[in-house]
């Protein structure tokens, strides 16, 4: 595993330090700070969208004739660690890179044509309509129907955890189109637009009192069969694509570090005893100290992972190990957090969250993230492949089980 740095990637370490503090402005910050979950204020994702964009950042790994710049490795993953610890607002993935890199393969040249350039600028904000009320990890086993007639598709059913659908005008779909063989060989993959008739959001509120999910509903939804993304029952093998940038390019250990850096310093500000904060009480900070090795033994974990990127190899099980045990540690530093704020966690304030403001918080505002961030977080062991499955993964390819 090669981690040196060459001169050049520490150059341009500098130019995006540089970059991003002339562009990062104080709301912009404080949206990044202020995340509970892995999506930050909307706002403020497509104001720092349309600032990536101008400067033509916006998509590196896409090619260049599209928007890329042909940025190595290292030189994406150094911008991803810079951003992150810098604070700056996370991107709507769903869009840039989940549908993106899908039409880059399977799309139709009109499709690229019409679709891309859009996605980049920010006028079409696109959702993901997968998972349904009966339809989770076992995603084959979905309904909502797509029936041919003439050149349309007439769509029925429903979506559920639909991240952003009550902000978006597009949702990309998996639907059925077949029932003969195999659950996975009648599956395809479709693009709507949300403004069509019958289709209807309902947004779900979360115990955090915020709405970030949805349940999306198609009722007799007429689409031109050119909506249709690669061939008729191809979705699976679609859908399989999908989830290699789904799952892919996320740096636990920076959103760890952020994590570990937030909790110290609550400790440093709450007294333990009436002589001493927690950061100098030799019991938490034995625990703190526990975790902050598990943080570092999967920092080199995907160290590998991108080593093994670098070198045109397939990280393998290794993803399934990261998300694993990136989710569930960022859960136990969730129940320490909690410790720490004590009984600030109570009074709900989710007025202190939007990035412009800037009055008072009860208790220190390091901590005002913490219950909402918690509250969100239980269910990171669950989307993008829940534990469960990344663990029979494991048990499958390492012990041979």
């Amino acid at each position: 595993m090669d981690l040196a740095i060459s001169q050049a990637d520490s150059l341009f370490r500098d130019e995006v330090r540089e970059f991003i503090n002339a562009n990062l402005s104080p709301n912009l910050k404080r949206a990044g700070l202020r995340m509970t979950s892995i999506f930050s204020d909307f706002d403020a994702a497509m104001e720092w969208q349309a600032i990536l964009y101008r400067q033509g950042w916006l998509v590196p790994e896409w090619p260049e004739a599209w928007g890329g710049n042909n940025w190595s490795l290292m030189q994406r993953s150094i911008f991803q660690e810079e951003s992150k610890l810098a604070g700056a607002p996370t991107l709507l993935p769903m869009g840039i890179q989940m549908l993106g890199p899908i039409l880059l393969k399977y799309g139709t040249a009109e499709q690229k044509a019409a679709l891309l350039p859009r996605i980049l600028s920010g006028e079409d904000i696109w959702c993901q309509g997968y998972s349904e009320p009966n339809a989770g990890s076992d995603l084959a086993s979905l309904s909502m129907k797509a029936e041919r007639e003439g050149d349309s598709y007439i769509l029925n059913g429903t979506k559920i955890w639909t991240s952003f659908a009550h902000r978006a005008n597009k949702i990309f779909c998996l639907v059925r189109t077949a029932r003969e063989g195999k659950p996975q060989a009648g599956i395809s993959f479709v693009l709507v637009d949300m403004t069509l008739p019958g289709v209807t959001v309902a947004p779900i509120v979360s115990l955090d009192g915020e709405v970030e999910q949805c349940q999306v509903f198609f009722e007799d939804v007429r689409i031109p069969a050119s909506c249709l993304v690669g061939q008729e029952n191809q979705g699976w093998e679609v859908a399989k694509y999908l989830l290699e940038f789904e799952r892919g390019g996320y740096s636990y250990y920076v959103m760890l570090d952020k994590q570990l850096g937030q909790i110290r310093q609550l400790a440093a500000q709450t007294l333990c005893t009436d002589d001493k904060n927690y950061l100098e009480d030799e019991l938490f900070s034995n625990r703190l100290a526990e975790l902050e090795i598990d943080k570092l033994a999967l920092e080199y974990v995907e160290h590998r992972i991108k080593s093994a990127s670098r070198e045109n190899s397939a990280p393998g099980v290794l993803s399934s190990m990261a998300k694993v045990v990136g989710t569930e540690l960022s859960q136990q530093l969730d129940l320490l957090a909690l410790e720490l704020r004590g009984c600030y966690l109570a009074p709900a304030q989710n007025q202190v969250l939007a990035p412009d403001y800037t009055g008072s918080t009860v208790g220190p505002e390091q901590g005002a993230t913490v219950m909402n961030a918690y509250l969100n977080n239980r269910a990171s062991t669950i989307y993008g492949g829940t534990a469960q499955v990344q663990r029979n993964i494991i048990a499958k390819q390492v012990l041979g089980l």
